[in-house]
């Protein structure tokens, strides 16, 4: 059975808009692939709390030297990882705030990026860990940013992924969901085309595949 992980990082949980499309696209695959199962992960609804000195600091304490307290902080990172690992797919719904993505996703970043654990430093630089994977970014913005200098999510969070492992990265786009009801039509009834036609031909699509 197919393990795919749903990550939601709207404000508005399941009511944002990243998130809607990010159930379409699911939706979609569940039409040729019925038994997928979905692990849910709702940052509005569960936030991981912000990384502090006291929370890194449990990353790097040597296991048998933590305190009760690192501990709890590292279960809850290991748990968040195990879910990484389970899934074969990972479906971001990805909203823009102020030109950036969500302190919750950046938080939940924080407590995913473990030195020998998803990414190793070696002589040659950094290596990710979680390969083998698939991401696909349902991104919702009120303005039109992809492919201008304003777009610095879609880099960041492409780099991010890249350093624990992941290099197949797909983006979906919804842009101008602010711009009047015309312009939010449009930017949707596209973005559901994209979506049908990643979610028929998922492992061919290069066109989406270049995306940026």
């Amino acid at each position: 059975m197919t393990t795919l992980l749903n990550l939601n990082a709207s404000l508005f949980s399941r009511d944002g808009q990243s998130s809607r499309l990010a159930r379409d696209y699911i939706a979609a695959l569940r039409r040729d692939e019925p038994g997928l199962r979905v692990i849910e992960r709702d940052l509005a609804a569960t936030p991981v709390p912000h990384l502090t000195a006291e929370r890194f600091g449990a990353f790097l304490a040597k296991p048998e030297e933590r305190t009760p307290a690192q501990r709890a902080v590292v279960a809850e990172s290991d748990a968040l990882i195990d879910e990484l690992r389970a899934a074969g797919t990972i479906v971001i719904g990805l909203p823009m705030y102020n030109f950036g993505i969500p302190s919750t996703l950046k938080a939940y970043f924080d407590h995913v990026a473990r030195a020998g654990v998803t990414f190793k430093y070696t002589e040659k630089g950094p290596v990710g860990l979680l390969t083998g994977k698939r991401v696909v970014i349902l991104a919702a913005r009120g303005g039109q940013y992809a492919g201008t200098p304003l777009d610095t999510q879609s880099a960041y969070v492409r780099d991010f992924l890249r350093f624990v492992g992941i290099d197949d990265v797909r983006f979906v786009y919804a842009e101008g969901l602010a711009m009047g009801e015309g312009p939010r039509a449009e930017a949707l009834a596209k973005a559901g085309d994209e979506i049908a036609r990643l979610a028929a031909a998922p492992a061919s699509n290069d066109a989406l595949a270049a995306a940026a």
